[in-house]
C-alpha cells in the first residue's frame, strides 16, 4: 500500500472494470484513496440510498458520475430520450452525492458536426434548469477528434470553451482528460482560458500508448505512454485547478491481469508526478 499524499486521487470504477462498486470501495479505500468516480454501470440495479450510505461510511468522495451526454440524433423521438436519460442520470447522481455529471456529448454519422454542436447547446439548455436545481455539474468533455464520427462533436478544448462560455453558470464547465486533449497545439492557452473563467471541474489522467492496438480501450498508465502528463499537469496547476485527479484508463490489457497489481502501479505512477 502507498499513502504517501493519495489526498487528491480520484479513480473511475471503470479503470478496474472487473471489480463490482463494493470491491472497488473497499480495495480504493484499503490503498489510501478516498476519491472515487462513478460509471453508470456500477450502480445499475441498486438502491441508490444503500450506494450512498456505503460511500459515506467509508468516508469516500464522489467526484463524478459518469456519463451523460450522447445528446446527438437525426430522429427527435431519439434525442428526446436522450433528454430523459440524462434527467435521470442528473437525479442518479443527486442520489448518490456526486457533485457533478460527465458530459461525452454525441455524434451522428452522416449529420453535420455543425448540426450536432447545435443540438448538444440545446440539449443542455434544456437540461440546465434541472441540473441546478439538483445541485449537479454539467461537465463537458471534449474527446480526440478520432472519436468525432460518433461519439463527440466537440473535438478540442477550444471548442469545449466556447460552449461553457455560452451557457455562462457555474454548473456548466470542462472535464479535461489528457487522453483527448495532449495533442493540441492552443492547449496550454485554453487550460488559462479555463481557469480565467474557473471553468475547469474535473481533470482525467491516463497515457496514450504506441502503437495503440484499439481506439477505445488501449490506454495505458501514465507514464507507459508518450503524453507528457507532468506539462499537462503544470498546466493545469497554474490556471488553478486545485480539485482531484482522476484516473481513468480503458484497458482491456490491464482488465484481464490481476486488479490489486494494477491498482499498486497505478498508485507509484501517480505519485511519481508533482502536483
Amino acid at each position: 500500500m502507498f499513502k504517501s499524499d493519495l489526498s487528491k486521487l480520484c479513480v473511475h470504477t471503470i479503470t478496474t472494470k472487473p471489480w463490482d462498486l463494493e470491491k472497488a470501495i473497499e480495495k480504493y479505500v484499503s490503498n489510501g484513496i478516498q476519491g472515487i468516480s462513478i460509471w453508470r454501470d456500477a450502480i445499475e440495479g441498486k438502491e441508490l440510498s444503500f450506494v450512498r450510505s456505503t460511500l459515506e461510511r467509508n468516508e469516500m468522495k464522489v467526484v463524478s458520475l459518469v456519463r451523460g451526454g450522447f445528446f446527438t440524433g437525426e430522429n427527435l423521438d431519439s434525442r428526446k430520450m436522450s433528454i430523459q436519460d440524462n434527467l435521470k442520470a442528473i437525479e442518479d447522481a443527486a442520489k448518490i452525492g456526486a457533485e457533478m455529471l460527465v458530459l461525452v456529448c454525441g455524434a451522428t454519422p452522416g449529420q453535420s458536426l455543425e448540426k450536432s454542436r447545435t443540438q448538444i447547446r440545446d440539449a443542455i439548455e434544456e437540461l440546465l434548469p434541472f441540473a441546478e436545481n439538483n445541485n449537479v455539474k454539467l461537465a463537458i468533455e471534449p474527446l480526440h477528434p478520432m472519436y468525432a464520427d460518433s461519439r463527440s462533436a466537440i473535438n478540442t478544448l477550444y471548442q469545449a470553451n466556447n460552449l461553457v462560455e455560452y451557457f455562462d453558470s457555474a454548473y456548466v464547465g470542462i472535464a479535461l482528460d489528457v487522453y483527448h486533449v495532449w495533442w493540441d497545439p492552443d492547449l496550454e492557452r485554453e487550460i488559462i482560458r479555463c481557469g480565467e473563467k474557473n471553468n475547469l471541474f474535473a481533470f482525467h489522467l491516463c497515457d496514450w500508448r504506441v502503437p495503440t492496438r484499439d481506439m477505445l480501450n488501449d490506454r495505458t498508465v501514465m507514464g507507459q505512454g508518450i503524453i507528457d502528463i507532468q506539462e499537462i499537469i503544470n498546466f493545469v496547476k497554474n490556471a488553478g485547478y486545485s480539485g482531484y485527479h482522476e484516473v481513468e484508463i480503458f484497458s482491456e490489457q490491464y482488465w484481464s491481469t490481476d486488479q490489486d497489481k494494477y491498482l499498486d502501479i497505478i498508485i507509484k505512477s501517480y505519485l511519481s508526478y508533482t502536483y
